[in-house]
C-alpha cells in the first residue's frame, strides 16, 4: 500500500480501484452466465432460438443504452448513490428470476438487471479520471480490464459448476453478491459536487425503440415491425440533429477515420457473439452434451483470452495496432474456417476451435480500441469511446437475434462440403458467412490504408485532419 501511495495514489483510491474490479468481474459474469443454459430455458418454455436469444439481446440492449445514461447522471448526483440505486435494481431484478415460473419474468428479471448493472461501466470510466491522476489512469484502467477478462473466465465455470446441481434460475442469484462492495463504495467515494445536466431522453427512447422494433421484427417476421423500426430510426436521426444536447452527438461522424473505425468495431463485435451464443445451441442440439459439460467446453477459450490479453497489449505498443489487427484477422479466418469445417465434430475439438476465435476477438477488440481512441481529439475522447461502446452492445443484441433466426430456419445442404456432420449444417453455414465477413472486413482495412497513407497512419488519425469536427 505504501507503493501504491509514494505513486500518487491513496490508500483509499487503491483500495476503491480493486473494489471496482471485482465489480467488473461479477457484472461479466452476469452477461455470460447465461448462455450455456439458453437450450434448457428453450426447452422449458418451448420457445425458437431467436425468442430464447432475448434472454441475451434484451440484457445487451438495456446495458449499452444505460450505460450512456449513469454516465451523463453522474454529473449531477453523486456516484455512490447512484451506484446504491443499481444494485438495489440489480437485486429486484434477480429475486424475480430466482422465482421465476414464465419466461416474461425471465426477461423481466434481465431487464431490471441490466438497468442495473449498466451503472458498473459508467463507474468504471468515472473512478479512474476522477480519482487517480493522469499518469496512472493506465493503472487503473488495466486493473478494471483485468477484473472485466476475469469475469469473461468465471463466467462459464461458474455457471458449468452451478447447473451440474441445481437450477438454472439460481444463476440469477450470483452476481448478487454486487451487495457486499455497497458499503466500500459508500465509504471510499466523496460525494461530489453536484452540476446542471440535460439528458435527451426523447432521444434515448427513439433509439431502444428502433432497436427493439428491429428486433421484434427478425422474431416474428413482421413488416410492420420492420417499418416501425425504419421510423424510429429516421425520428432518432431527426432528434439528434434538433437537440441541443443529443443522446449521440451527430458531429462525432464527421471525422472519417473514427466513423470507418466505428464501423469496423460494429461489424467486428457482432461476429464475435457468435461463438458465446452458437456454441452452446451446437453442443446441445448436435452434440447432445448437458450444461455442465458445455460450460466446460468454452472455459478454455475464455481463460487464453484473459492469459494473452496483456500479450496483444505489450504487441500494440512493441509493433502497432496494424501488426496486432492482421493478426487478429488471421486468427479469426482460421476460427471460423476450422469451426465450418468441424461443426459436430467432438465436443474437444471445438473447445480447441475457440481457442483461436476468443483470442482473436481480444486481440481485434485491442487493436480497434487504441486505434479509434487515437482518432480523436483529447477533449472528444470521452464522448467518442462511450459511442463505441454503446454501439457495440447494440450490434451484438441484434447479432445474437439474427443468429437465432439462422438457426431456427435451419439448413439441409452443407455449403462447406468438407463438413461431414449430421444435423450441423446450419453452424457450418454461418462459420462460413463469417469467414466472408472477416475477409472483407480485412480487404476494407488494407483498402483504407492505403488511401489515408499505410497501415500505420489509416486509423491512428492524421491530426491534420482531425483538428476539424464540425
Amino acid at each position: 500500500m505504501k507503493n501504491a501511495v509514494s505513486n500518487g495514489i491513496s490508500a483509499a483510491n487503491e483500495k476503491l480501484i480493486r473494489i471496482l474490479a471485482f465489480t467488473m468481474t461479477l457484472s461479466s459474469m452476469s452477461a455470460m452466465l447465461f448462455n450455456i443454459v439458453l437450450p434448457d430455458i428453450k426447452k422449458e418454455f418451448g420457445l425458437t432460438v431467436t425468442q430464447v436469444s432475448w434472454v441475451t439481446t434484451i440484457y445487451g440492449l438495456i446495458y449499452a443504452i444505460g450505460a450512456v445514461i449513469y454516465g451523463k447522471l453522474a454529473d449531477a448526483w453523486p456516484l455512490k448513490k447512484l451506484l446504491t440505486f443499481g444494485f438495489v435494481l440489480f437485486c429486484i431484478g434477480s429475486l424475480i428470476g430466482l422465482s421465476a415460473q414464465a419466461y416474461w419474468m425471465v426477461l423481466l428479471g434481465r431487464t431490471l438487471q441490466s438497468a442495473g448493472a449498466s451503472v458498473v461501466p459508467a463507474a468504471a470510466m468515472i473512478i479512474p479520471v476522477r480519482y487517480f491522476p493522469a499518469e496512472r489512469r493506465g493503472y487503473a484502467l488495466g486493473i478494471t480490464a483485468t477484473g472485466l477478462a476475469l469475469g469473461g473466465v468465471l463466467g462459464p465455470v461458474v455457471s458449468a459448476l452451478l447447473v451440474s446441481v441445481v437450477d438454472w434460475r439460481w444463476l440469477f442469484g450470483v452476481p448478487m453478491l454486487m451487495l457486499v462492495t455497497l458499503p466500500f463504495y459508500r465509504k471510499y467515494l466523496s460525494d461530489e459536487p453536484l452540476q446542471s445536466v440535460q439528458i435527451d431522453w426523447l432521444g434515448g427512447s427513439l433509439l431502444a425503440g428502433t432497436v427493439i422494433l428491429l428486433l421484434l421484427g427478425v422474431t416474428y417476421d413482421g413488416w410492420a415491425l420492420y417499418a416501425g423500426s425504419l421510423i424510429g430510426l429516421l425520428l432518432f436521426v431527426w432528434r439528434i440533429l434538433r437537440a441541443r444536447q443529443p443522446f449521440v452527438n451527430p458531429w462525432l461522424f464527421r471525422n472519417r477515420s473514427y466513423s470507418f473505425g466505428l464501423l469496423l468495431s460494429v461489424l467486428v463485435m457482432g461476429i464475435g457473439y457468435a461463438l458465446p451464443f452458437l456454441t452452446p445451441q451446437l453442443l446441445a442440439e448436435v452434440n447432445q452434451l448437458p450444461a455442465g459439460w458445455i460450460g466446460f467446453a468454452m472455459v478454455p477459450g475464455a481463460a487464453a483470452s484473459a492469459i494473452l490479453g496483456r500479450k496483444g497489449g505489450k504487441l500494440a505498443d512493441a509493433k502497432g495496432n496494424a501488426f496486432v489487427f492482421y493478426l487478429a484477422s488471421s486468427l479469426l479466418i482460421g476460427c471460423f474456417l476450422l469451426y465450418s469445417g468441424l461443426s459436430g465434430a467432438p465436443a474437444g475439438w471445438i473447445a480447441a476451435i475457440l481457442i483461436l476465435g476468443n483470442v482473436g476477438q481480444m486481440f481485434m477488440q485491442l487493436a480497434l480500441s487504441n486505434t479509434i481512441s487515437r482518432t480523436l481529439p483529447k477533449d472528444h475522447t470521452g464522448v467518442g469511446m462511450g459511442m463505441l461502446s454503446m454501439l457495440n452492445f447494440l450490434s451484438g443484441t441484434v447479432a445474437v437475434t439474427l443468429y437465432g433466426k439462422a438457426v431456427d430456419l435451419g439448413a439441409t445442404v452443407h455449403w462447406n462440403p468438407l463438413n461431414p456432420f449430421e444435423g450441423a449444417a446450419v453452424y457450418s453455414n454461418v462459420a462460413l458467412v463469417l469467414v466472408l465477413l472477416h475477409i472483407g472486413i480485412l480487404l476494407s482495412y488494407r483498402y483504407y490504408a492505403r488511401q489515408f497513407g499505410g497501415a500505420t497512419k489509416s486509423l491512428l488519425g492524421d491530426k491534420t485532419r482531425l483538428a476539424k469536427l464540425e
